[in-house]
């Protein structure tokens, strides 16, 4: 078991209209020190080319490409003990205050990333006004994972990019 101190801090802005959120970085991720930083995990390669555009190389272009695509970024939970990348073994967890990026941005739809992130937002979380939904991982690890339904969900807030 690895304790970690924190996650990720928030990528967003006041004109942020969709908050993506995942679990908590991953082994790799944690290695670059940003989001999806495992380069197997279809994250970026959906969210790229849904705007018809290619993946950022840097960190700083990958914030610059999501405050511009006014996607905010975050992980359901900031603090954790986890085993390596397993969302099946987080605990002693710390939820993040997803209402911050609420009340200072435009934030219409709430997009949760994988099966154990929404279940943390739904215990914490789901009597939000905000809508929300949960779409396949786009981990890896996640055989039923469908790019369709990220392009479906994404194109209902930015229309067809």
């Amino acid at each position: 078991m690895e304790i970690i101190k924190h996650g990720f801090e928030p990528v967003y802005d006041k004109e942020s209209k969709v908050l993506i959120l995942g679990s908590f970085p991953s082994v790799k991720s944690r290695a670059v020190d940003f989001y999806y930083g495992n380069k197997q995990n279809r994250f970026w390669k959906t969210i790229c080319s849904f705007f018809s555009e290619e993946i950022p190389e840097t960190l700083e272009g990958k914030k610059e490409f999501l405050l511009r695509r006014n996607i905010a970024l975050w992980d359901i939970v900031t603090e954790c003990e986890i085993v390596g990348s397993q969302d099946s073994t987080i605990k002693n967890f710390k939820v993040a205050d997803i209402k911050k990026i609420l009340q200072n941005s435009q934030i219409c739809l709430i997009i949760v990333n994988g099966g154990k992130a929404y279940e943390i937002f739904l215990k914490n979380f789901g009597d939000i006004s905000t809508p929300y939904i949960k779409l396949p991982s786009t981990s890896p690890a996640n055989t039923r994972f469908s790019k369709e339904e990220w392009y479906d969900i994404l194109s209902r807030v930015f229309g067809r990019a």
